[in-house]
């Protein structure tokens, strides 16, 4: 079995609070963008998980999400034999895209089918929470509102097509780092996501902890101020980074950009995809 996993922006993130458990409380809007990693799933009589990639940066053992994904579903339903899971990478690691939480995601989806677990996506998507806050969107794709960590989700109606250049800086930024340089304000802020919501005007959009992530990387805030001098409609850095975005609603204005960016990150032009679009590609080689 083969699939698709794919990468998401953030358009927007509020940071509400620090909870208990040292988390925090968000408000964010996820996209999902045409832009994936390849996942294949061979089962086998052997009675154990087998997980191998093609970017030796990321750990392809028991650290690795997708293996977690797979150990937890194997947990739970014993006799389910064994699987071999070989991975493409092409959504990089530390940028703040989602891909490893879309990787567990896909494992749990696919393994659901592989093994004929009869899992629905309730049951799925509570499995993901396990796994990390970003893990449960994955398994609806498309535009939603994600509050709590993150993780408790509102499917809302799909944005038009959008163009957006994706620049990708050559270094990863820990989330855990950025977070713990936030600069918390007192409560009662006006909520620009839900204004967003109510007036689709993309200029209320904001990542709150923008502010953290060019302290220690200036350049990304030069990559924002490029994008929105060539009419990006939003440029944000998305999640805690390090890839920054510039949405465009025409697709022309998007490839002069992308042919007028100039700098030591790759960059590249992908589109929004809506839901009816996501799963359709997902499932495309199942």
């Amino acid at each position: 079995m083969k699939i698709r996993s794919f990468a998401k922006i953030n358009l927007g993130i509020e940071v509400l609070r620090k909870r208990a458990d040292n988390y925090h409380d968000i408000r964010a809007l996820f996209q999902v963008i045409d832009f994936s990693d390849r996942l294949e799933f061979r089962p086998t009589a052997e009675d154990k998980i087998t997980l191998r990639g093609n970017d030796k940066t990321i750990p392809w053992d028991e650290k690795n999400l997708i293996f977690q994904a797979a150990h937890l579903l194997k947990q739970a339903h014993p006799r389910t034999g064994g699987v071999k899971i070989n991975v493409v990478k092409n959504i990089p690691a530390g940028k703040g895209l989602g891909g490893g939480s879309s990787n567990a995601a896909m494992t749990l989806y696919a393994l659901n089918a592989l093994w004929g677990l009869g899992l629905s996506k309730g049951e799925l998507q509570k499995a993901a929470e396990k796994l990390g806050a970003d893990v449960p969107f994955f398994l609806e794709g498309g535009f939603c509102l994600g509050e709590a960590r993150g993780d408790v989700l509102t499917a809302l109606p799909d944005l038009p097509r959008l163009y957006c250049v994706l620049a990708l800086p050559p270094f990863p930024i820990s989330t855990a780092e950025i977070y713990s340089r936030l600069r918390l304000t007192s409560g009662g802020k006006e909520s620009k996501i839900k204004q967003f919501l109510a007036q689709r005007d993309f200029g209320l959009l904001e990542n709150r902890l923008e502010e953290a992530v060019f302290s220690l990387h200036p350049r990304l805030k030069a990559i924002k101020s490029f994008f929105h001098q060539r009419e990006a409609v939003l440029s944000l850095v998305t999640g805690t980074g390090s890839a920054v975005f510039g949405l465009y609603l025409e697709k022309q204005k998007a490839e002069k950009a992308l042919s007028e960016f100039e700098g030591i990150e790759a960059a590249l032009l992908v589109e929004t995809l809506s839901r009816e679009r996501y799963w359709k590609r997902v499932t495309a080689g199942v």
